[in-house]
């Protein structure tokens, strides 16, 4: 008689009652193990290796338990795989078809004890396949009631589980306030409608030296005791568990827990995260990027409309006093989508860009003459009259920045090392002059281009004219606004004769050398002061140049120093 070689394969879904000395897998393998003692006289005989899987889903094949089992299966190890139910295998018919194969490679039978068949056979196959598609309904059945059950229990308030949020521990069905918890978060709501930026508030913990909370849960597993980074701090803000709702997928309801927060603090602090909400920031925008999509570099690579917000610096430290400011450029492709700074590639302040466009479009209609010609026209009187009457509004449309006038003009910006060449769109330059339809229109558009230099101050390059001045009225620089607020601060202490640079330096926590260069700016010439309050300071000075520069007590040496004169 042929020894025949019998696995036992058992599986429980949940982890509950896994702890019993005798629970759901014993009595499956126990259930096996007689009906292969009662196959003994076909040869049938049991193998002492164990193939339990407690806790774990039916519904893949991922399972520590039954992936040694297929590798003794392909190893030749086994005959026949012995199992209580179908569904203890698998509840998937497409992974049942998959074990079914490899049982075949292998010439492996498998036998369900309770449902008395064989894959050895079609019929077999026939009754397996319908039984699995069954539990595989089955399945998703008690997926759905699962969901619906959560639905309900969260509508009724109820917290159905998970990770407790910071400031609650859960109790039976609802969350429980855990005070020393809620002081915390209450703090951490104070500090961004104070800061107003979830990035600010993220350094302002960090130096501080300010870490979640600890916590010890049900299960002994502790967590916190860690920096909170952006992202945490963000979810925390807009958590509707601290007013006391509960969320469920995009509504909230009241929740049984006690709120944390009140609900002002929580619409102030929604209504300001909606206002910093990257997505629709574009839409809400008083000044757009005009050039969007417009705008390309000399190797005709696309400059993308991008923008960052920052805190609005206050006159007398570099912290945010209420609002914040946005600052808008166009950047090369690569650039906007690297991490890491590179300084491959453009990121020129919009103002700038768009400042040079509208400068030379009203410098071209300003020429009705000169655009006429060359649009194809042969300009008479009448013909400079009409164009004449009809450049004079469009002017003043670019003048006032209107964006649809500019890009009905411009077809193609592109920004070269030492020029700004503007492609306007021919059809509708001649139709906006009034000028008459031309049999033989030119099928290029009309160029203009400026003499203006590019110049890379940090990660950012400035669009300069050949005096080193901006184009346009630029952005005031943080850095600069705070250096020399920082600089007259400390100077005024100074001014007292009631401390020295080398502890004003310790109270800083700066060292002596920066204290001093800082201390140097106080001294800048009013002229100088005052373009750099504006942003009209030349495109190379920076916070860096500005700190390691000599301050020479000649305010014309300063101004030909620094560029000015």
């Amino acid at each position: 008689m042929n020894k025949v070689r019998c696995a036992i394969y058992t599986r429980k879904s949940s982890e509950e009652g896994l702890e019993q000395s005798f629970n759901s897998l014993h009595a499956q393998h126990e259930a096996c193990a007689a009906y292969v003692l009662s196959q003994a006289s076909e040869g049938w005989t049991l193998l002492p290796e164990q193939y339990d899987d407690g806790g774990l889903s039916g519904g893949n094949l991922e399972r520590p338990a039954l992936q040694r089992l297929l590798g003794d299966i392909a190893a030749g190890k086994i005959d026949i795989v012995v199992v209580y139910k179908v569904d203890r295998l698998t509840r998937s018919l497409l992974d049942f078809a998959k074990l079914v194969e490899a049982f075949d490679k292998a010439g492996t039978s498998f036998v369900s004890i309770t449902q008395s068949f064989n894959t050895t056979t079609s019929m077999g196959r026939l009754t397996l396949n319908m039984l699995l598609s069954f539990a595989q309904f089955e399945r998703e059945v008690t997926a759905e009631r699962i969901r619906d059950k959560l639905a309900a229990s969260k509508a009724r308030g109820m917290w159905m589980g998970g990770t407790p949020p910071i400031g609650y521990r859960p109790h039976e069905r609802t969350l429980e306030i855990v005070e020393e918890q809620a002081e915390f978060v209450r703090g951490l709501f104070r500090r961004y409608l104070e800061l107003r930026s979830v990035r600010l508030v993220a350094d302002q913990l960090k130096d501080e030296g300010i870490l979640s909370p600890r916590r010890t849960y049900g299960t002994g597993r502790a967590s916190g005791g860690l920096q909170l980074s952006r992202g945490q701090i963000y979810q925390m803000l807009n958590n509707p568990v601290y007013i006391g709702r509960i969320r469920h997928k995009d509504k909230t309801y009241p929740g049984l827990h006690s709120a944390i927060i009140d609900e002002l603090t929580w619409e102030r602090t929604q209504q300001l995260l909606q206002e910093h909400t990257q997505g629709e920031r574009r839409v809400r925008a008083a000044r757009p990027s005009v050039l969007a999509g417009l705008a390309y570099d000399e190797a005709g690579d696309p400059l993308l409309a991008t923008h960052a917000c920052k805190p609005a610096q206050g006159k007398s430290s570099g912290k945010a006093v209420g609002g914040r400011h946005r600052y808008r450029y166009y950047v090369s492709r690569e650039l906007h989508h690297k991490a890491g700074g590179s300084n491959h590639g453009l990121r020129i302040p919009a103002r700038e860009l768009e400042g040079a466009v509208e400068a030379m479009l009203g410098d071209a209609l300003g020429d009705p003459m000169h655009l006429a010609a060359s649009l194809g026209h042969e300009v008479d009187a009448d013909l400079l009259r009409v164009a004449s009457a009809n450049a004079e509004p469009l002017a003043h449309k670019v003048k006032a920045k209107d964006s649809v006038t500019i890009r009905a003009l411009v077809d193609r910006v592109t920004v070269q090392p030492q020029q700004l060449q503007v492609d306007l769109n021919s059809e509708v330059l001649n139709d906006l002059l009034g000028l008459p339809v031309l049999a033989a229109a030119p099928a290029l558009p009309t160029t203009l281009t400026s003499p203006l230099r590019i110049t890379r101050t940090g990660h950012v390059v400035r669009i300069v004219q050949q005096d080193g001045k901006a184009v346009a009225a630029r952005e005031p620089d943080p850095a600069l606004l705070k250096l020399l607020a920082r600089a007259r601060a400390l100077w005024s202490r100074l001014e007292s004769g009631d401390i020295d640079i080398a502890t004003l330096a310790r109270e800083e926590q700066i060292n002596d050398s920066y204290a001093t260069r800082l201390v140097r700016l106080a001294f800048l010439s009013p002229t100088i002061i005052d373009a750099i309050t504006v942003g009209e300071q030349p495109a190379g000075l920076n916070a860096i140049k500005l700190l390691n520069a000599q301050i020479s007590a000649d305010w014309d040496e300063q101004a030909r120093r620094f560029g000015f004169a």
